[in-house]
């Protein structure tokens, strides 16, 4: 895998479509976020990609994110102004000039919003994450586990409105933050886990964006039959093929939940799964066979395309792969699956690795 060092107009889509397979079905329409990146970047220098190790230990990386449910998300879009704004904040919060960006999670919209930012500030973005994929809530990264706090945090809605935070705990930013995304209409832009280049080393899921740019033109260069090449790549395993038979989808609580069905084609005709999904898809069964669950990734694939699908883009009638990848090892120890597990989801399965 080769590691990418800018992005422009040219290799933002990569990123894109990579973004949204580890998004596992999560992590808002990547789309929205290559719009946005693309009308900056006509106008801005490509955006450095660098790695963490290139900085100061005491030099200040900023993790820039949208919140909320993805189906809100695709309504809702950001401005863009709001990156200078939430940048501000930090900083005085802080009391530190900022002198790179990161992305919280690799996934969807999240892995491409980041890049706005870092165009409009004139900042690299650190090549890594802190997820290595997405999860619903904002405690699930891996900061938490090397005990990173997610205050002081930041936040803006659409209309100009901003909030800060000060919790005593990552779960409390979660529950408090939550709260106030659902009053700014159900998303807001955030930046959150500020931290410097010495304390984020240890638990940063390092070159996660040259591994995005790597899948996303896999993808683009094999187009349906991408899925077979990356689970073999990422040593994956290809679960299910099916058609969409239902969908059921409600956003509620700040989150997009729900449960898709499938019924089985091709080498899987006469069988038939269900996958569950709280903005990234959860667990995917096959009656009571446990087929994945997370930390795990389960991603979708359009069968005639290759494109991979999220949740809110699920429909009657689409032909999908079902691929599942393994979760960065980070996510194996007992407190990480305490933290993103099933059980954390009130699943009463254990977690198997793929």
């Amino acid at each position: 895998m080769q590691k990418i060092i800018s992005v422009d107009k040219d290799n933002l889509e990569a990123i894109a479509i990579g973004g949204a397979v580890l998004g596992s079905g999560g992590g808002g329409d990547p789309y929205v976020g290559r719009l946005m990146t693309n009308q900056i970047l006509e106008k801005a220098e490509p955006v450095k990609v660098i790695e963490v190790e290139s900085l100061n230990d005491d030099e200040l990386i900023l993790p820039i994110a949208m919140m909320g449910a993805p189906t809100v998300m695709m309504e809702k879009f950001p401005s863009g102004n709001e990156f200078t704004q939430l940048v501000s904040m930090m900083e005085k919060l802080m009391q530190k000039k900022v002198s790179a960006i990161l992305c919280i999670e690799a996934g969807g919209l999240n892995s491409t919003i980041p890049f706005v930012a870092a165009a409009k500030l004139g900042l690299p973005i650190v090549d890594g994450d802190a997820m290595g994929r997405a999860f619903p809530e904002l405690q699930m990264v891996s900061f938490t586990l090397g005990g990173i706090t997610a205050t002081p945090m930041a936040m803006i809605d659409d209309k100009g409105n901003g909030a800060t935070f000060d919790t005593i705990s990552n779960q409390w930013t979660e529950k408090l933050a939550r709260a106030l995304t659902i009053q700014m209409g159900g998303s807001a832009m955030v930046s959150l886990y500020p931290v410097t280049a010495k304390d984020c080393k240890k638990y940063l899921i390092k070159n996660s964006l040259s591994l995005i740019h790597y899948i996303g033109n896999v993808v683009k260069e094999h187009s349906f039959n991408a899925y077979q090449i990356l689970a073999k790549e990422l040593h994956g395993k290809h679960l299910f093929q099916a058609r969409v038979r239902d969908v059921e989808r409600t956003a509620g609580e700040g989150f997009t939940r729900g449960v898709v069905k499938l019924e089985g084609i091709g080498d899987f005709i006469g069988r038939s799964a269900k996958l569950d999904f709280q903005n990234e898809f959860l667990i995917a069964m096959e009656g009571e066979t446990v087929l994945a669950t997370t930390p795990d990734l389960i991603c979708l694939f359009d069968a005639n395309t290759g494109e991979p699908v999220t949740t809110e883009a699920m429909k009657y009638g689409l032909a999908v792969n079902v691929l599942g990848l393994p979760c960065d090892p980070i996510w194996r120890s007992k407190e990480a699956i305490d933290l993103v597990g099933p059980k954390y989801f009130k699943y009463d399965v254990e977690y198997k690795p793929l």
